[in-house]
Order: C-alpha cells, then sequence, then structure tokens
C-alpha cells in the first residue's frame, strides 16, 4: 500500500488516494519521516535491519542449506541472542530456506552366492568412542557425461566421514580407494575391535575389500536382508550429500566438477556442520571434546 502511493502520489496526490485506500494520510507520512531518519524506526525494525545481513551470512557460509533449526543454532554459537522465531520469520521474509532431503534410490546390488560375514550392528549405530565402529556406503550422481558414484566411510561416534571416494565406475577398487582412505587417516591399531559395517553390495563382498579389512584388523559386518534400516546411518549420510550438493548445485557436467564439490563439502560437513545427533556442533569438535576430557580423566588418575 505504501509502495503503490509512492508509485502515484506525483499523479493523484497523496490525500485523493488515502481517501480511497483504507490508510490515513498521517500513516504514510509517519512512514515517509521514518523511511527518512531510520533513529525513528521501532526497536524491533531496527533489531531485524541488523539481523538480516547476520542470518544471510550464516545461510551463505553454510552452502545454503541451513533451516531455520541449524541458522538460529550456529548464531546462538557465535553469540546472537535471537530466539528461533525470530529466525524463522526473517528467512520467510528474505526468501531463503534449507535443504529438503528427497526419497532414498537404492543401489545396492547383492550377490546371494557370496558368503556374507554376520550382522554385528543390529542397527544400532551409536559407538562410545572414535574408531568403534565404521560405516560404509555408496551413491550415485547423473552427469553429462554419464553416471559417476561416490562412497563414503563414515565413524560412527561421531558422524565424522574418514574416508571417501568418487569414480566413474562402481567396481570394488573405488570403495576400496575409500576405505584406504580411512585406514591411512585414522590409523586404527589392530586387535581394538573396530567394526566395518555395509549392506551387502557387492563392492563390500568382493575378496580384495575384505582381504583389505582383515589385513588392517577390521571386524567386517554386514547388514540383513531385506531391513530397511541396515545401513541407516550411511544412508543418512549419502542423503545429506545429495541434498546439500547434488541437487542444489546441479546439473553436474564431469566427475571432476563432483570431486571439488564433495571435497569442499566434506571438510565443511567435518569441520562445521551441525549434527543434532553429537548435540549441534561438528563432528571435529565432538572428536576433540572426547579425546579432551580423555586426557582429563588420564591426568586424574
Amino acid at each position: 500500500m505504501i509502495a503503490f502511493i509512492d508509485d502515484h502520489r506525483g499523479e493523484h496526490g497523496v490525500e485523493p488516494i488515502c481517501q480511497v485506500l483504507p490508510i490515513a494520510p498521517s500513516t504514510y507520512y509517519d512512514h515517509v519521516a521514518k523511511r527518512a531518519d531510520p533513529s525513528r524506526l521501532p526497536p524491533r525494525t531496527k533489531r531485524d535491519a541488523e539481523l538480516r545481513p547476520e542470518i544471510e551470512r550464516v545461510f551463505d557460509d553454510n552452502f545454503g542449506v541451513y533451516g531455520v533449526r541449524k541458522v538460529w543454532r550456529q548464531m546462538r554459537r557465535e553469540g546472537f541472542d535471537i530466539a528461533r522465531c525470530t529466525v524463522a520469520r526473517l528467512m520467510k521474509t528474505m526468501g531463503i530456506k534449507g535443504a529438503v532431503r528427497g526419497k532414498r534410490v537404492k543401489t545396492t546390488i547383492s550377490d546371494k552366492a557370496v558368503p556374507c560375514p554376520l550382522d554385528r550392528v543390529n542397527r544400532q549405530f551409536q559407538a562410545p568412542a572414535p574408531n568403534v565402529l565404521w560405516v560404509s556406503d555408496f551413491t550415485y550422481v547423473a552427469t553429462w557425461q554419464g553416471f559417476v558414484y561416490v562412497a563414503f566411510v563414515i565413524d560412527a561416534y561421531a558422524r565424522r566421514i574418514v574416508g571417501w571416494r568418487v569414480s566413474r565406475t562402481a567396481r570394488a577398487g573405488f570403495v576400496l580407494d575409500a576405505l584406504e582412505q580411512a585406514v591411512h587417516q585414522r590409523r586404527p591399531a589392530k586387535g581394538i575391535g573396530l567394526v566395518h559395517h555395509s549392506d551387502r553390495g557387492s563392492q563390500y563382498l568382493s575378496i580384495k575389500y575384505t582381504e583389505r579389512l582383515a589385513e588392517a584388523g577390521i571386524e567386517p559386518s554386514v547388514g540383513s536382508v531385506g531391513d530397511s534400516y541396515e545401513n541407516a546411518l550411511a544412508e543418512t549420510i549419502n542423503g545429506l550429500f545429495k541434498a546439500e550438493v547434488i541437487h542444489r548445485r546441479g546439473p553436474w557436467r564431469h566427475v571432476e566438477a563432483v570431486e571439488f564439490a564433495t571435497l569442499e563439502w566434506v571438510d565443511w560437513f567435518n569441520n562445521r556442520r551441525l549434527l543434532e545427533p553429537i548435540s549441534n556442533i561438528p563432528p571435529a569438535e565432538a572428536e576433540a571434546n572426547y579425546y579432551a576430557a580423555l586426557d582429563q580423566t588420564d591426568m586424574a588418575a
């Protein structure tokens, strides 16, 4: 209504327009005066003007995928005294919203003739410490040059991605490369009882993969047949990856573009993304807190 008067006041005048519209001329002039002198604006309006760029910054700094809850929690971590409803209201007026995960797509191709390890996890994806339980899975990405595949190895304690690989083919070698990266990065000691859990995909049941697990002293575990939650944690990470990177930043031209985007996302996910299951802190921070508490306990002993 104010904008309409602004657009037509030169042609018809303010008072004649206000006689037709349900607004008093004094109301319009008061709005014009406040617009010319921001110090006369109401406190809430001033506060909103200060918060909007901060909300936009938090949203942009986190791949543009955070919804109201995550933006609110990140701002609270940074010291802003702001209510969740305020973030929701301002994000709505700014026209920004977080990523929404799509439906799960099945990529597992099992081979019933291949013997499977036991399911040592039984859908319990909680670990008391890092390097107790790793879960693995892969997903696919459509590009202009055909499908490419992305594999992840996740430490269940803090949902940290400890290994990943992008490949033009879904052969066993590329999931083995992700495992190699995880082993090299974490260097788990043999005999600690580290369990590696996956679905019944033929890539994870290959001879080379199982041999590498045995060589590293890692116990294999495979989900049960017909269980939609057999590898739920890894599928959750896949879903976040697709929603936060692939669906929002495509279309994808080639494997190199997917690989670079995955590199950026994994670094952000591990070091800055807030995860609700670990008290809304990043995975790296959760692991650092664990080892800090362990050191304090050792010193006290």
